[in-house]
């Protein structure tokens, strides 16, 4: 056992503590030196953070033109997601063009359906339902414009609006040529209808956009959106009417879309849709429609005077056929025999003649008296007459007073003569009878 002295001792319980002592302050720095490299890192963020603040601040204050750009450009490169309000529509103009038209007139729309008359099993006359289409307001007063076939041999018209609220109509005037009528119902006195203007027709171009507002197949109020595929189209509606300048398009027309308006991109009325041309008698994007030009004068007409005051020849009117060429010993088989010119019109004092030779023509129960040798009209202006209803065509848009050219075939030449048309209602005498000329002979 090894013996120290008290000077040893102290001397080295001296030397212990200064060791620890610098053990201890050793330590205490590396520690000191590792905890405060984080706080320096946080640090330097927190200023970049604040830095970036007020960058951001700055950008999406009040800048405008090129200094916002410049600034989000910088909000760009730093990635700072900024939140931002978009102000595009989420239609797109195309889009925003149909809806507007649609609000602004599908209100003016209304559906049309009827009730003719029919016969039951005992032969006792019952009503029955008849056929439905469409129609526009075009007056606050009720009036409606809609097609004649529309309306045909209707005993009862019924006038639905948008609202479902229903009227009884009342025909004001029909014209078969154009195929238009006008037809009222009486709105009470709170009640302010909605109404379509007529647009132009005139200036319209192929590959114009159109839009059609219809009832097809009762389903009330349906748009579709086409194009215009032609111009100018003359369309056989029956075996006696020729519809001339038609507008043909390619927006679907089905069953009940008659009458309905045909729109341009602006919501006025170009034309009133009338038939389509179909195999199956569903739309196959050939559809017709009268051009409005021919609506607004026939329209004003039927109103004031309840039928289109058009000018006509005072002529009776003989469709040709291959019988009558072959009996007459005529070259030709088309066109319009003048059998009778009424005395003291227009008609004859231009210089149009009748017949003189008088046949029983037709049938043998139900015979037809005619006169032969008369002139035989092959053209009005510059439309080729071959049968009745280019006739009745080439007359539809003249008024009283007008001056057209009719050619006529007469003793195997064609000659052309001025002639003013005469008004429906003029007055003049008869043409004689065949009972007043005498003996007639069976054809």
């Amino acid at each position: 056992m090894k013996l120290y002295s008290r000077s040893q001792l102290v001397k080295s319980a001296l030397s212990g503590a200064c060791f620890g002592i610098f053990i201890a302050l050793a330590g205490v720095f590396y520690f000191s030196n590792r905890h405060s490299q984080p706080d320096d890192q946080n640090s330097q963020l927190t200023e970049e953070k604040s830095l970036t603040t007020e960058e951001n601040s700055e950008i999406t204050g009040n800048s405008t033109g090129t200094e916002a750009a410049s600034q989000s450009k910088l909000i760009e490169e730093k990635a700072i997601p900024v939140s931002t309000k978009s102000y595009e529509s989420k239609y797109t103009q195309d889009e925003e063009q149909n809806i507007s038209v649609y609000e602004k007139c599908n209100e003016a729309v209304v559906n049309i359906t009827t009730q003719v008359m029919g016969i039951n099993w005992f032969l006792e006359p019952v009503v029955q339902e008849g056929g439905s289409g469409s129609g526009s307001i075009i007056d606050k007063r009720g009036y409606v414009v809609t097609n004649v076939h529309v309306i045909s041999n209707a005993s009862k018209i019924n006038i639905s609006l948008y609202d479902g609220t229903s009227y009884e109509g009342t025909v004001i005037g029909k014209d078969v040529e154009s195929d238009i009528a006008v037809i009222k119902f009486n709105p009470p006195d709170n009640v302010v209808l909605k109404t379509i203007d007529f647009g132009d027709s005139n200036n319209l171009k192929v590959g114009q956009k159109v839009i059609a507002i219809g009832n097809p197949f009762a389903l009330e109020r349906t748009m579709t959106t086409g194009i215009i595929s032609g111009l100018g189209r003359p369309i056989q509606e029956s075996t006696n009417v020729i519809i001339r300048n038609m507008i043909q398009t390619d927006a679907a027309i089905n069953p009940g879309n008659s009458g309905g308006p045909l729109l341009d991109t602006s919501g006025k009325m170009v034309g009133i849709n009338t038939m389509i041309i179909s195999n199956s008698g569903s739309s196959a994007g050939v559809g017709f429609a009268v051009p409005v030009s021919t609506a607004r004068r026939v329209v004003d007409d039927l109103i004031k005077y309840r039928k289109v005051n058009r000018g006509v020849l005072k002529i009776t009117p003989v469709q040709m056929t291959s019988s009558i060429a072959r009996y007459a010993r005529l070259s030709i088989s088309t066109g319009i025999l003048v059998s009778e010119v009424e005395r003291g019109s227009s008609t004859e004092k231009s210089g149009i003649l009748g017949g003189t030779e008088q046949v029983q023509y037709g049938s043998r129960f139900n015979p037809t008296t005619i006169y032969l040798g008369g002139d035989i009209i092959t053209g009005i202006d510059n439309i080729t007459v071959r049968t009745y209803a280019d006739y009745t065509s080439a007359l539809e848009s003249k008024r009283p007073g007008d001056t057209v050219t009719v050619t006529v075939f007469r003793n195997g030449d064609y000659k052309k003569i001025k002639v003013t048309l005469d008004g429906k209602d003029s007055s003049s005498n008869k043409s004689a009878s065949a009972s007043e000329t005498g003996q007639s002979t069976q054809l």
